[in-house]
């Protein structure tokens, strides 16, 4: 589980890529301090497992399905990161609970300055705008970011200068790709909704949908 505060911007250090698998080696330096192998580490917002570990470097493998449904496969040499390390349990909540699930992948509208924000215009899948609420809350690229507008097609969001700059998010353009994580609960509110039970609930109708 994560919060979607980015520890760092880490680099693509090396990637080996089968047919529609990969690995990174991705350098880094804060998310390496008391790391092990088998821990979890989101990159870019994609929950994955450490497979080794050097001085300045770790490894991690990208199945077929991270593959496919994530922005993943389109990196390439040098490419920059966002890194957030497994949220402690005893560690500060500073955004929203991210469990590194990617629903969909959302691209780049459009990108427009006021003062000193910059405003962000995401084209998503319906399904995904389905499950988000103006000021609620979405994982992009793995930052905690809330909504401040909803049409049918995109959402907005808003980066303060210090997520403009910490992140990958800041410096991508016009239709780039970005890897979409909607709010838990509201996925959990939707599923319940759809299922609504037409008598009163019990343990074992819960059971049997999965709540």
């Amino acid at each position: 589980m994560f919060t979607g505060i980015i520890e760092e911007t880490g680099e693509l250090a090396g990637i080996k890529r089968g047919a529609s698998s990969m690995e990174l080696a991705i350098r880094a330096k804060v998310v390496l301090e008391e790391t092990k192998i088998g821990d979890s580490i989101s990159v870019e917002g994609v929950c994955l497992t450490v497979t080794s570990l050097a001085s300045d470097r770790f490894t991690v493998d990208v199945m077929p399905e991270t593959f496919r449904g994530t922005t993943l496969s389109s990196l390439g040499p040098a490419s920059p990161v966002n890194l957030e390390r497994a949220m402690a349990a005893n560690g500060r909540f500073g955004g929203h609970l991210v469990a590194g699930h990617i629903d969909g992948v959302g691209k780049i509208l459009r990108k427009r300055p006021q003062e000193n924000a910059l405003y962000i215009d995401i084209a998503a899948p319906p399904e995904l705008l389905a499950q988000s609420i103006v000021k609620g809350s979405v994982a992009i690229d793995g930052i905690s970011l809330t909504i401040f507008e909803l049409s049918e097609n995109h959402l907005t969001v808003s980066l303060i200068p210090h997520t403009a700059g910490e992140t990958t998010l800041g410096g991508k353009k016009m239709g780039d790709s970005v890897n979409l994580e909607t709010d838990m609960f509201g996925k959990y509110v939707q599923r319940f909704m759809e299922h609504a039970p037409k008598q009163p609930m019990n343990a074992d109708y819960l059971r049997r949908n999965g709540f």
